[in-house]
């Protein structure tokens, strides 16, 4: 009847333009409508406000009344439409995740997931249809998005995500640069090897000009709240990503990977067969600085790729080549660490670069067969590969090919390995994550764990993969031995990492030194400036299933003889690598930490001083100590590097206990 009505009138184009004028505004109006509502954790406490305004989604958060983010953006672009601008909201869709699982390999075993999940379901312009999914738990808030498939397309690439993260003025950082692609040891960054700035103002370029890899911390509000930015459930379907440079007033958003990573071999942007979803930002929020040193965000979200056969043991191993260096890499000095390992109990020896040329194939099979009849079991080193890089420590162009992978990986088994380190990655882009999946999954058809080092950061890893273990992907261990620097930053670094790099995944560090000269006969090299209750300390500040200690022959001789104090060794011995809980008591990152983790009925307890200035602390540890017990105690003297130790001290206040750490010192507590 509308129709006919026009039909019956005789066009007057002053009229007909206002007639389209009306109408194009009221579709204006209906496309531009704004939809505002909070999704909250079930606490309460955290608050994430969503809104669509003019076409644009954003998301703002709070905590307990205080501002964490401010208005940030959501959506990406593809290769099929624009999934930021012109989006319509169609509906929401509410539920309550209630969910236990176990976890043996992170902070804590037991782990019950209590979240409240909105699905916010939009369309863009061209009516492509996509969902943004957030969980918010309480400190802790995970988002993602979910595609569609749409008008009969089977797959996409994401050609950018516009995903931000705008902070309150005065915020400042805790930070480490994206470094340049292709530049270090053989070409072989970005590795997430580069040193952290601290507590630094936000501010518009990265020492590189690439960003900032995760997990990024930032201090809201002079210190009223804490935000740790991270991701996690990345897998081979899409690359990984780290943020951007500050953008003005704060702003950061998702950044993919460098076009010149892994020797420009590769893309940058992801490619997915719909429907399919993203992984998984995460934020926790805190008022204080325990949730983000607790959180098991990257674990919880994430599920199982494949169930395994196998059931794999951890436990401490010793390493040469990290004090005796390349030239230990022969049978005659890997016979002494594997007595070394005997004698301390452990598990394990890490066999690294080189086996292949200084042990041989045949060779390695007599030295696996003796480790095993001493008690010890292997793991053996190998490059990821041999074209993206510059790397001829061998053995090379052995794990990026699938069917030589695999040979290697059946003699492996077949002589009794029971795990592999492979190093050398050097990029994020979705070809590199999809070989690190398919050495996970190859190597458990073989019964073998997997190390990574010079590699990205794991990312919900230790629950999507059975048999992974531990990443590098931290200036570890191995600085130290090669620069003084380091050595001078240890206790610093040391009071960092608990807060930014293992709160979100497993850390291959290797650490644990007791020689005083890092070399081979304790006598040259890089000096140790720590005390060695701050070495103790690290062994249960540091959380990986499988630890592999910087001991070396030398220091199990007398002390006379220059060996380790026989109650540091003792500690070594019996200190657990598993834990069944985590629980921050006190610290500041990059000043101090003091935490506690649980092994069976046992609390360990140990802090750290990266002050520079011996530092007091009175600490509540009624949690986990009696009034009245009897607890182990290890401390620094304030004389030399060698602890004090107290079998059996009675604890007369544990609600205000009193502990004076030396410079570059420690402490550790048994109970």
């Amino acid at each position: 009847m509308f129709c006919n009505f026009f039909s019956n009138i005789t066009p007057n184009p002053t009229i007909m333009k206002k007639i389209l004028t009306l109408l194009l505004f009221v579709s204006s109006a209906s496309f531009l409508h704004s939809e505002t509502f909070e999704m909250k954790s079930p606490d309460g406490k955290l608050c994430v406000e969503f809104s669509l305004t003019d076409g644009k989604a954003n998301y703002r958060v709070s905590y307990d009344g205080i501002q964490a983010l401010e208005s940030s953006p959501l959506g990406f672009v593809s290769n099929i439409c624009d999934y930021s601008t012109g989006l319509e909201y169609l509906s929401k869709e509410e539920s309550t995740i209630d969910e236990r699982y176990e976890l043996d390999r992170i902070k804590r075993e037991f782990n019950h997931y209590v979240a409240n999940s909105t699905k916010i379901n939009l369309k863009t312009r061209d009516d492509h249809r996509f969902s943004i999914v957030f969980q918010l738990s309480n400190n802790d808030i995970a988002f993602r998005y979910e595609i569609a498939s749409t008008h009969g397309s089977a797959s996409i690439r994401i050609m950018e995500e516009k995903t931000g993260f705008s902070f309150p003025g005065g915020t400042t950082t805790f930070l480490t640069p994206q470094s340049d692609a292709m530049t270090g040891w053989m070409r072989t960054k970005p590795s997430y090897e580069e040193e952290y700035v601290l507590d630094s103002p936000m501010s518009t370029r990265s020492k590189y000009g690439h960003g900032y890899t995760f997990p990024c911390l930032f201090k809201v509000g002079e210190g009223k709240a804490w935000v740790l930015v991270s991701e996690t459930g990345v897998d081979s379907r899409y690359c990984g990503s780290h943020l951007s440079d500050c953008e003005g007033a704060g702003s950061y958003h998702i950044c993919f990977p460098m076009a010149e990573e892994n020797n420009g071999n590769g893309s940058v942007e992801p490619g997915i067969a719909l429907p399919c979803v993203t992984p998984w930002r995460t934020l926790t929020v805190g008022s204080s600085l325990a949730p983000i040193v607790e959180t098991t965000i990257p674990f919880d979200v994430v599920k199982p790729r494949y169930e395994s056969e196998h059931k794999y043991e951890y436990g401490k191993g010793t390493w040469s080549w990290i004090v005796w260096q390349d030239n230990s890499i022969n049978y005659n000095d890997q016979v002494r660490y594997i007595n070394l390992a005997k004698s301390m109990g452990f598990k394990y020896v890490l066999i690294d670069n080189y086996w292949d040329k200084n042990i041989g194939k045949e060779n390695m099979e007599r030295l696996v067969s003796f480790a095993r009849s001493q008690g010890v079991d292997v793991f053996l080193w190998y490059s990821s590969s041999g074209y993206w890089n510059d790397i001829t420590q061998g053995p090379t162009n052995l794990m990026d090919n699938s069917i030589i992978r695999k040979e290697w990986m059946r003699w492996m088994e077949r002589i009794g390995v029971k795990g592999i380190k492979v190093d050398f990655f050097g990029g994020d882009k979705q070809e590199t994550m999809r070989l690190y999946e398919e050495i996970l999954s190859d190597a458990d058809d073989h019964g073998l764990m997997v190390i990574f080092h010079g590699c990205t950061l794991p990312r919900g890893w230790e629950r999507m993969y059975p048999n992974y273990v531990g990443s590098e992907a931290v200036l570890a261990s191995e600085n130290m031995v090669f620069q003084q620097h380091f050595c001078d930053m240890e206790s610093q670094n040391a009071s960092l990492h608990p807060f930014v790099r293992n709160t979100v995944g497993c850390m291959e560090f290797g650490g644990c030194f007791m020689n005083r000269r890092l070399s081979k006969g304790n006598a040259s090299g890089s000096v140790r400036r720590s005390t060695d209750c701050m070495e103790l300390a690290t062994t249960i500040l540091f959380q990986n299933p499988i630890q592999n200690f910087a001991l070396a022959p030398e220091n199990i001789a007398p002390v006379s003889e220059g060996g380790a104090p026989e109650e540091s060794m003792n500690f070594l011995k019996e200190v657990p690598t598993t834990w069944e809980d985590t629980r921050f008591i006190d610290g500041y990152p990059g000043k101090y930490i003091v935490l506690a983790r649980k092994h069976h009925s046992n609390w360990y307890i140990a802090g750290v001083n990266g002050t520079g200035s011996p530092l007091k602390l009175t600490l509540d540890l009624s949690r986990f100590i009696k009034r009245g017990d009897k607890v182990r105690v290890y401390t620094d003297n304030m004389r030399d590097q060698d602890p004090d130790y107290d079998r059996s001290k009675t604890i007369s206040k544990p609600e205000s206990f009193s502990v004076t750490m030396d410079k570059d010192g420690g402490f550790v507590i048994v109970n």
